[in-house]
């Protein structure tokens, strides 16, 4: 009774935390229009304050992963823009892997324990599932960009995958996006939609990347399935 107690609070201050920072209106300030008309403020701040205006980067971009709020592709460009791509990109990847891992660690505190326990005999075959693949299941979903950031954190959070695998899927499946938004940030005066940057041959590499993660698994089911009907055949010859 105490856990459950604990969770619920716990709950109850997230979700706080994440109203309150709505209401702040931080969705309206990380706009792309915001950014290009005050580029060179900001511009000129960073480079007066240039270890200040890395850590206050990473540190909104944590919360902008952490709980969800709207920025997240404005903040990698403005990152392009102020400092260079390559070094954008590590501190993006580092930022939102820090703010993927904490919504992957509350769902599973707060949801994914009980979950996992609950429903255990229903789950195996998935969890087994998830054991041998996870990690490629991951990647997958982190090199194709149209599944929502937060709802992988979320739904892997309610998987049995190691902290560890979540971790490095993570990091490794967002460096490729993350390096793209950062070049783009550098010609941060001329973007009219930041949904533009994304072109049909773009998008197409990451799907080749994609199924570089996801080929082998589809490869070792086809072979399951080959094997298990070689063996039907083989008992009722």
């Amino acid at each position: 009774m105490k856990k459950s107690i604990k969770r619920v609070i716990l709950l109850v201050v997230v979700v706080g935390l994440t109203v309150g920072l709505r209401f702040t209106g931080i969705g309206d300030i990380l706009t792309l229009q915001n950014l290009q008309k005050n580029a060179d403020k900001l511009l000129q701040f960073s480079n007066q304050n240039y270890v200040l205006s890395v850590l206050a980067y990473v540190v909104i971009y944590i919360l902008v992963t952490g709980f969800s709020l709207p920025g997240a592709t404005v903040m990698t460009l403005a990152g392009g823009f102020l400092y260079k791509a390559l070094f954008t990109a590590v501190y993006v990847n580092v930022a939102a892997t820090i703010g993927a891992t904490l919504a992957f660690i509350f769902a599973r505190y707060i949801t994914g324990q009980w979950l996992q326990e609950k429903y255990a005999d229903k789950l195996a075959k998935f969890n087994k599932e998830f054991e041998n693949n996870g990690a490629r299941y991951l990647l997958t979903m982190r090199f194709i960009p149209i599944f929502p950031f937060f709802m992988i954190n979320v739904f892997a959070g309610l998987t049995r995958v190691p902290m560890r695998t979540f971790l490095w899927t993570t990091s490794v499946g967002i460096f490729p996006g993350s390096l793209i938004y950062a070049y783009a940030g550098q010609q941060l005066r001329t973007i009219k939609d930041a949904g533009d940057i994304f072109s049909a041959k773009l998008l197409g590499a990451f799907l080749l990347l994609a199924g570089f993660a996801i080929i082998p698994i589809i490869i070792s089911k086809v072979r399951a399935v080959k094997k298990e009907n070689h063996v039907s055949e083989g008992l009722k010859g």
